[in-house]
């Protein structure tokens, strides 16, 4: 959400931003919305006015019956009345533009950060760092391929129940998707100082709404009866702020939650892409992290976090690169965005495993969640950020194909050996 404020004191610096990221008809848009803060503006003005002379008025009457000059008395009724319907016909239009106005700011994206680079797509991307040498010999089986011929994985199983997009794992490949999920939880509780919650899965369109996935973009998520699946744990972990103001104090520190939750992605915008094995499934389980901060804090946040993201790739010894966005490849409510990119021989490249965003106080004006500084009366809005730490789907295909031996096993990488009970490699001979 936007400060209408902000673009009315500076509309040309909003057409820049939205344009950079790719925003067709940004003047256009701009324009639109100061007409619409003017119409709106012009009816909260004109309703205060008539409701002003209407109590003026109303005083009067009195005074003219105590007179008993009926006549004036009435005249300044019929000018109540009057009065009356210029303060409705306001209130129609004033709700009206109000609305349209609100609808508008919503459907708009975060602008993005004074750093982040130029660019249409991905390839205006710009990679920050790598780390790990890359497998570039021995077996580069596909994951899905590994998983079959292991009988641990089973698409047909899944298709025959579910559709496409959904997978059945068994035995030790289960049991090393779930050793996944639990390590990366551990980690980022016991070494990151993360908060572990346990949320609901099942939320209300305004929790999705404050952090961006609504209004534009349902067509991604699973609706169930009045509630809606999450795509990820960062709706319900950053609604955990909705509606409060915090005192400073208690962000001192940033506040640190996580969670390891299933999310549930429509996918509508892929078709075609990645549709065989578990890169992209309609339900996967993720390891999610969201801090709450001071604006001046969340710079250097945003770095920890993606920090603590990459600890999880090198604890598992899992090479990858970190990528830094640019303004047209980020997410609708970022302002800055690191991608973690993990190898995967069997594709010869490097593929998204988490993203790291700062949202500024996009999120923040969306939910009403402020803050009071220690001694002053105003409020501000927080600022809010969310990074997986990691997508454990992902991970299992980057372990599964980077850890693949010769005889069709995978070794268990060796932070992962006290979590699959001593157990150092999947199928096999």
């Amino acid at each position: 959400m936007h400060d209408i404020k902000a673009i009315r004191e500076n509309p040309a610096a909003w057409v820049a931003g939205w344009s950079s990221r790719g925003v067709e008809g940004a003047e256009a848009l701009v324009a639109d919305l100061l007409k619409l803060d003017g119409e709106l503006r012009a009816a909260q003005t004109a309703g205060q006015d008539a409701l002003a002379k209407r109590n003026a008025a109303s005083k009067l009457i009195g005074a003219a019956m105590a007179k008993k000059d009926m006549a004036e008395a009435d005249r300044l009724k019929a000018e109540v009345e009057g009065f009356k319907t210029a303060i409705a016909e306001a209130e129609v239009v004033e709700k009206d533009a109000g609305q349209k106005l609100r609808d508008l700011l919503a459907a708009q994206k975060n602008l993005a950060a004074a750093e982040v680079p130029e660019g249409e797509d991905e390839a205006g991307n710009v990679e920050v760092s790598t780390w790990g040498e890359p497998r570039r010999t021995g077996p580069a089986k596909d994951h899905s391929d590994l998983g079959e011929a292991l009988g641990l994985l089973d698409f047909e199983a899944a298709a025959k129940m579910s559709g496409a997009r959904f997978a059945v794992l068994k035995g030790q490949l289960a049991r090393l998707e779930r050793a996944v999920g639990q390590f990366m939880l551990d980690l980022q509780t016991d070494r990151n100082g993360y908060v572990e919650v346990a949320p609901p899965y099942m939320v209300k369109d305004d929790a999705m709404f404050g952090t961006g996935q609504l209004p534009k973009f349902e067509e991604d998520l699973f609706r169930a009866g009045d509630h809606l699946l999450i795509p990820t744990a960062e709706v319900s972990l950053t609604n955990l702020v909705r509606d409060q103001i915090l005192p400073e104090d208690e962000l001192a520190t940033p506040i640190r939650f996580t969670a390891l939750t299933p999310c549930f992605r429509a996918e509508a915008g892929s078709a075609g892409r990645d549709t065989r094995g578990l890169i992209r499934q309609h339900q996967f389980s993720k390891v999610e992290m969201v801090s709450i901060c001071r604006p001046e804090d969340s710079d250097a946040e945003h770095e920890r976090m993606t920090g603590c993201a990459e600890a999880v790739l090198q604890a598992l010894e899992l090479p990858y690169r970190k990528v830094l966005l640019c303004k047209g490849d980020m997410g609708f409510s970022a302002r800055k965005t690191y991608d973690l990119e993990v190898w995967l021989p069997s594709q010869n490249t490097f593929r998204e495993i988490s993203s790291c965003s700062n949202c500024g106080d996009f999120q923040a004006r969306r939910m009403d969640a402020r803050f009071k500084r220690t001694g002053e009366k105003k409020t501000e809005f927080v600022h809010t950020l969310n990074g997986s730490g990691l997508a454990v789907g992902r991970t299992l295909v980057a372990i599964m194909e980077n850890y693949q031996q010769e005889d069709g096993s995978i070794a268990v990488p060796a932070a992962l050996v006290p979590y699959m009970g001593g157990l150092t490699r999947v199928g096999g001979a």
